[in-house]
């Protein structure tokens, strides 16, 4: 199984656990990673994600980043259809790195998008034609355990 965990997802066990929610996706996002590590999922990454964790200002996100990243067994790179497929998500108003980032999964032939960023979920359920699901770190691991 291919996923694709976008920087929300990656950097979420490192977020201070001052609610519940947190403390649920970052052991889910932790569950998933060991996951990666036993072969039942394959990890998916991106130029994008690369670029985007080379832009975090702090170290140790920035590293912590940088190792998830390479338990990847694949970088998609950006391409002219890539680019075009986001476009088309834009028109749902996702935003355009996140759309750029859906696309990628999609062009990896991830099964899965794992985010924790509901507005994207929301509006995710609107793409009738999108191949890869979008899902938060909880909604994976119940996925992953059916």
């Amino acid at each position: 199984m291919k996923v694709y965990l976008d920087m929300c997802a990656i950097q979420r066990p490192l977020d201070t656990p001052n609610q519940v929610r947190i403390l649920l996706e970052a052991e889910a996002v932790l569950g998933i990673l060991s996951l990666c590590e036993s072969g039942v999922i394959e990890l998916v990454s991106s130029e994008a994600l690369v670029y985007e964790n080379k832009q975090n200002p702090l170290p140790i996100r920035r590293g912590y980043g940088d190792a998830v990243l390479a338990r990847a067994k694949s970088t998609i790179n950006v391409t002219a259809e890539v680019k075009e497929r986001a476009r088309q998500f834009l028109r749902h108003g996702v935003k355009p790195l996140d759309a750029l980032h859906v696309a990628l999964a999609e062009a990896g032939k991830a099964e899965y998008f794992c985010t924790c960023d509901d507005r994207l979920r929301r509006q995710a359920k609107h793409i009738e034609d999108l191949v890869t699901k979008v899902v938060s770190p909880i909604e994976l691991i119940q996925e992953i355990e059916k």
